[in-house]
């Protein structure tokens, strides 16, 4: 007797079918709801994690870190990260900016957590789909992008006031603009902090 029959398999077809045009009627009828201030249930949520994570992860296993100490490439890093990205991930004292409340998933604040730099190099050059997060590296060459994952790197050992000392010694870049980037962080709000925070220096690189 054969393992499938006639009848199973004609069964297997149709639900597939059905399946499909069950899966059709529901992308047509625009019953979801795709703005993002409607969070996803909390299965879909997870999967997309998942699937994010682990994409990531795949494609930057085998990438070759640089040295990430190096002060030229530091300093590099914090006057494109300055103007690049702090409307999305903040920056040490800056509470909130006009852009990050409206975006969902929210975006990692990178004050406040040490990730994988072959990730984060990986996320900054390819960025990832319906996020918000761009590809930089349409614009922007490798050396550029392994300069932002250095500063990253050191982002949540910083207090404010290193985080100031350390763009306002960052060369100027032709990519950004770093005068706009300067304007808008002297302008944001600082939290309070001991005094001798306050008069800390950049960290030796």
């Amino acid at each position: 007797m054969p393992f499938v029959t006639r009848k199973s398999l004609f069964a297997m077809t149709l639900t597939t079918i059905v399946a499909v045009l069950l899966l059709a009627g529901f992308i047509w009828s625009g019953i979801y709801n795709i703005g993002a201030d409607d969070p996803h249930y909390r299965p879909v949520l997870a999967t997309l994690q998942s699937l994010r994570e682990n994409s990531i992860r795949a494609r930057s296993k085998d990438l070759k870190v640089p040295n990430l100490d190096d002060e030229a490439r530091v300093l590099k890093g914090a006057g494109q990260y300055a103007a690049m990205c702090t409307g999305c991930h903040l920056a040490p004292g800056m509470k909130e900016s006009e852009i990050r409340p409206g975006l969902y998933p929210q975006p990692p604040e990178l004050a406040k957590v040490r990730l994988d730099p072959r990730d984060t190099f990986w996320v900054i050059k390819h960025g990832i789909k319906m996020s918000g997060m761009p590809a930089w590296g349409a614009s922007h060459d490798d050396d550029t992008i392994w300069s932002i994952v250095a500063f990253v790197h050191k982002l949540p050992d910083l207090t404010p006031a290193q985080y100031k000392a350390i763009v306002a010694k960052a060369p100027p870049d032709d990519d950004m603009d770093m005068g706009s980037a300067a304007d808008d962080h002297d302008a944001m709000p600082m939290p309070a902090y001991d005094a001798a925070a306050s008069k800390a220096q950049p960290p030796s690189q």
